[in-house]
Protein backbone atom coordinates (compact mmCIF):
# COMPACT_ATOMS: atom_id res chain seq x y z
CA UNK A 1 0.00 0.00 0.00
CA UNK A 2 1.23 3.49 -0.91
CA UNK A 3 1.45 5.08 2.56
CA UNK A 4 3.11 8.23 1.20
CA UNK A 5 0.20 8.93 -1.14
CA UNK A 6 -2.33 8.24 1.62
CA UNK A 7 -0.58 10.62 4.02
CA UNK A 8 -0.39 13.29 1.32
CA UNK A 9 -4.13 12.94 0.69
CA UNK A 10 -4.80 13.29 4.41
CA UNK A 11 -2.60 16.39 4.55
CA UNK A 12 -4.44 17.89 1.58
CA UNK A 13 -7.85 17.08 3.08
CA UNK A 14 -6.95 18.60 6.45
CA UNK A 15 -5.55 21.81 4.95
CA UNK A 16 -8.55 22.10 2.64
CA UNK A 17 -10.93 21.67 5.55
CA UNK A 18 -9.13 24.18 7.79
CA UNK A 19 -9.10 26.86 5.08
CA UNK A 20 -12.48 26.35 3.44
CA UNK A 21 -14.79 25.75 6.40
CA UNK A 22 -14.66 29.30 7.88
CA UNK A 23 -15.07 30.69 4.37
CA UNK A 24 -18.02 28.37 3.78
CA UNK A 25 -19.74 29.51 6.97
CA UNK A 26 -19.26 33.17 6.02
CA UNK A 27 -20.53 32.73 2.45
CA UNK A 28 -23.48 30.54 3.47
CA UNK A 29 -24.56 33.09 6.08
CA UNK A 30 -24.06 36.04 3.72
CA UNK A 31 -26.20 34.45 1.00
CA UNK A 32 -29.27 34.86 3.20
CA UNK A 33 -29.15 38.63 2.73
CA UNK A 34 -28.35 38.66 -0.98
CA UNK A 35 -30.76 40.27 -3.42
CA UNK A 36 -31.32 39.49 -7.08
CA UNK A 37 -27.68 38.51 -7.54
CA UNK A 38 -28.06 35.56 -5.16
CA UNK A 39 -29.04 33.03 -7.82
CA UNK A 40 -26.01 33.93 -9.96
CA UNK A 41 -23.65 33.68 -7.00
CA UNK A 42 -25.12 30.32 -5.99
CA UNK A 43 -24.81 29.08 -9.58
CA UNK A 44 -21.17 30.16 -9.72
CA UNK A 45 -20.37 28.43 -6.44
CA UNK A 46 -22.08 25.24 -7.64
CA UNK A 47 -20.19 25.08 -10.97
CA UNK A 48 -17.64 22.51 -9.72
CA UNK A 49 -20.52 20.06 -9.31
CA UNK A 50 -21.39 20.04 -13.02
CA UNK A 51 -18.16 21.03 -14.77
CA UNK A 52 -16.07 18.08 -16.01
CA UNK A 53 -12.90 17.85 -13.89
CA UNK A 54 -10.77 18.21 -17.02
CA UNK A 55 -12.46 21.52 -17.89
CA UNK A 56 -12.03 22.93 -14.39
CA UNK A 57 -8.50 21.55 -14.25
CA UNK A 58 -7.65 23.15 -17.58
CA UNK A 59 -8.77 26.60 -16.49
CA UNK A 60 -6.90 26.25 -13.22
CA UNK A 61 -3.81 25.09 -15.09
CA UNK A 62 -3.99 28.12 -17.39
CA UNK A 63 -4.76 30.47 -14.50
CA UNK A 64 -2.01 29.20 -12.21
CA UNK A 65 0.60 28.49 -14.88
CA UNK A 66 3.65 30.71 -14.60
CA UNK A 67 2.56 32.10 -11.23
CA UNK A 68 4.54 31.57 -8.05
CA UNK A 69 4.27 32.16 -4.30
CA UNK A 70 7.61 33.12 -2.75
CA UNK A 71 9.29 31.74 -5.85
CA UNK A 72 7.47 28.39 -5.64
CA UNK A 73 5.52 27.50 -8.81
CA UNK A 74 1.82 26.89 -8.24
CA UNK A 75 1.39 24.21 -10.87
CA UNK A 76 2.83 20.77 -10.10
CA UNK A 77 3.18 21.66 -6.42
CA UNK A 78 1.27 20.99 -3.20
CA UNK A 79 0.23 24.65 -3.06
CA UNK A 80 -1.27 24.32 -6.52
CA UNK A 81 -3.33 21.24 -5.71
CA UNK A 82 -4.44 22.87 -2.46
CA UNK A 83 -5.81 25.85 -4.41
CA UNK A 84 -7.48 23.45 -6.83
CA UNK A 85 -8.95 21.48 -3.93
CA UNK A 86 -10.37 24.63 -2.33
CA UNK A 87 -12.13 25.62 -5.55
CA UNK A 88 -13.52 22.19 -6.40
CA UNK A 89 -14.87 21.75 -2.85
CA UNK A 90 -16.80 25.04 -2.68
CA UNK A 91 -20.25 23.46 -3.18
CA UNK A 92 -19.57 20.74 -0.62
CA UNK A 93 -18.47 23.30 1.96
CA UNK A 94 -21.21 25.87 1.36
CA UNK A 95 -24.47 24.16 0.42
CA UNK A 96 -25.02 22.04 3.59
CA UNK A 97 -24.28 25.06 5.80
CA UNK A 98 -26.54 27.28 3.72
CA UNK A 99 -29.42 24.82 4.06
CA UNK A 100 -28.83 24.64 7.81
CA UNK A 101 -29.01 28.44 8.18
CA UNK A 102 -32.17 28.53 6.03
CA UNK A 103 -33.81 25.94 8.28
CA UNK A 104 -33.63 28.26 11.29
CA UNK A 105 -37.02 29.76 12.05
CA UNK A 106 -36.94 33.53 11.30
CA UNK A 107 -38.90 34.16 14.50
CA UNK A 108 -35.85 33.09 16.49
CA UNK A 109 -33.76 35.86 14.92
CA UNK A 110 -36.56 38.38 15.41
CA UNK A 111 -36.85 37.46 19.09
CA UNK A 112 -33.10 37.85 19.50
CA UNK A 113 -33.17 41.28 17.88
CA UNK A 114 -36.01 42.40 20.11
CA UNK A 115 -33.96 41.21 23.09
CA UNK A 116 -31.23 43.64 22.08
CA UNK A 117 -28.64 41.22 20.71
CA UNK A 118 -26.33 42.50 18.00
CA UNK A 119 -25.99 40.72 14.64
CA UNK A 120 -22.67 39.25 15.74
CA UNK A 121 -24.18 37.99 19.00
CA UNK A 122 -27.13 36.44 17.13
CA UNK A 123 -24.74 34.74 14.75
CA UNK A 124 -22.37 33.49 17.46
CA UNK A 125 -24.85 32.57 20.20
CA UNK A 126 -27.89 31.40 18.21
CA UNK A 127 -27.30 30.73 14.52
CA UNK A 128 -24.02 28.85 14.78
CA UNK A 129 -25.26 26.43 17.47
CA UNK A 130 -28.44 25.76 15.48
CA UNK A 131 -26.50 25.20 12.25
CA UNK A 132 -23.84 22.92 13.71
CA UNK A 133 -25.27 19.83 11.99
CA UNK A 134 -24.96 21.47 8.59
CA UNK A 135 -21.44 22.65 9.40
CA UNK A 136 -20.46 19.14 10.48
CA UNK A 137 -22.02 17.69 7.34
CA UNK A 138 -20.06 20.14 5.19
CA UNK A 139 -16.83 19.24 6.97
CA UNK A 140 -17.38 15.50 6.49
CA UNK A 141 -18.30 15.82 2.81
CA UNK A 142 -15.40 18.15 2.06
CA UNK A 143 -12.90 15.88 3.78
CA UNK A 144 -14.13 12.75 2.00
CA UNK A 145 -14.38 14.43 -1.40
CA UNK A 146 -10.84 15.77 -1.12
CA UNK A 147 -9.49 12.29 -0.40
CA UNK A 148 -11.05 10.96 -3.60
CA UNK A 149 -10.52 13.90 -5.96
CA UNK A 150 -8.68 12.83 -9.11
CA UNK A 151 -9.17 14.80 -12.33
CA UNK A 152 -8.49 18.34 -11.16
CA UNK A 153 -5.57 17.25 -8.98
CA UNK A 154 -3.98 15.35 -11.86
CA UNK A 155 -4.38 18.29 -14.26
CA UNK A 156 -2.89 20.85 -11.87
CA UNK A 157 -0.37 18.76 -9.94
CA UNK A 158 0.54 15.77 -12.05
CA UNK A 159 1.81 12.75 -10.12
CA UNK A 160 4.94 13.83 -8.27
CA UNK A 161 5.62 11.41 -5.36
CA UNK A 162 5.48 13.14 -2.00
CA UNK A 163 4.31 16.42 -3.58
CA UNK A 164 1.17 15.93 -5.68
CA UNK A 165 0.65 12.15 -5.95
CA UNK A 166 -2.48 11.64 -3.88
CA UNK A 167 -4.13 8.31 -3.13
CA UNK A 168 -6.55 8.55 -6.07
CA UNK A 169 -3.67 9.12 -8.47
CA UNK A 170 -1.76 6.27 -6.82
CA UNK A 171 -4.74 3.98 -7.57
CA UNK A 172 -4.64 5.03 -11.22
CA UNK A 173 -0.89 4.36 -11.42
CA UNK A 174 -1.28 0.94 -9.80
CA UNK A 175 -3.98 -0.04 -12.28
CA UNK A 176 -1.75 1.11 -15.13
CA UNK A 177 1.05 -1.10 -13.80
CA UNK A 178 -1.34 -4.05 -13.24
CA UNK A 179 -0.92 -3.92 -9.45
CA UNK A 180 -4.53 -4.90 -8.81
CA UNK A 181 -4.03 -5.86 -5.17
CA UNK A 182 -2.49 -2.48 -4.29
CA UNK A 183 -5.17 -0.62 -6.25
CA UNK A 184 -7.86 -2.70 -4.57
CA UNK A 185 -6.60 -1.94 -1.08
CA UNK A 186 -6.45 1.82 -1.68
CA UNK A 187 -9.83 1.76 -3.41
CA UNK A 188 -11.35 -0.06 -0.43
CA UNK A 189 -10.07 2.64 1.91
CA UNK A 190 -11.68 5.37 -0.21
CA UNK A 191 -14.89 3.36 -0.57
CA UNK A 192 -15.25 2.92 3.19
CA UNK A 193 -14.40 6.58 3.82
CA UNK A 194 -16.99 7.76 1.30
CA UNK A 195 -19.68 5.45 2.72
CA UNK A 196 -19.10 6.67 6.26
CA UNK A 197 -19.07 10.30 5.08
CA UNK A 198 -22.39 9.98 3.24
CA UNK A 199 -24.00 8.14 6.17
CA UNK A 200 -22.86 10.84 8.60
CA UNK A 201 -23.99 13.59 6.24
CA UNK A 202 -27.48 12.13 5.83
CA UNK A 203 -27.77 11.40 9.53
CA UNK A 204 -26.64 14.82 10.72
CA UNK A 205 -28.03 17.12 8.07
CA UNK A 206 -31.27 15.23 7.68
CA UNK A 207 -32.31 16.01 11.25
CA UNK A 208 -31.20 19.65 11.15
CA UNK A 209 -34.58 21.23 10.23
CA UNK A 210 -36.48 19.50 13.06
CA UNK A 211 -33.69 20.43 15.43
CA UNK A 212 -34.10 24.08 14.50
CA UNK A 213 -37.91 23.94 14.72
CA UNK A 214 -37.75 22.72 18.32
CA UNK A 215 -36.20 26.03 19.24
CA UNK A 216 -39.15 27.92 17.78
CA UNK A 217 -41.75 26.29 20.08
Amino acid sequence: MDIEALLLSLKLAIWTLVLILPFGVWVAHSLQNMGKSRSWIEASLALPLVLPPTVLGYYLLVGLGGKTILGIPLVFSFTGILIASLIVNLPFAIQPIQRAFEAINPEIREAAQVSGLSKWQIFRLIELPLAWRGITSAAVLTFAHTLGEFGVILMVGGAIPGETKTVSIAIYDKVQSFDTSGAGMLSLILLCTSLVAIALSYGLFGRSPSHANRWSR
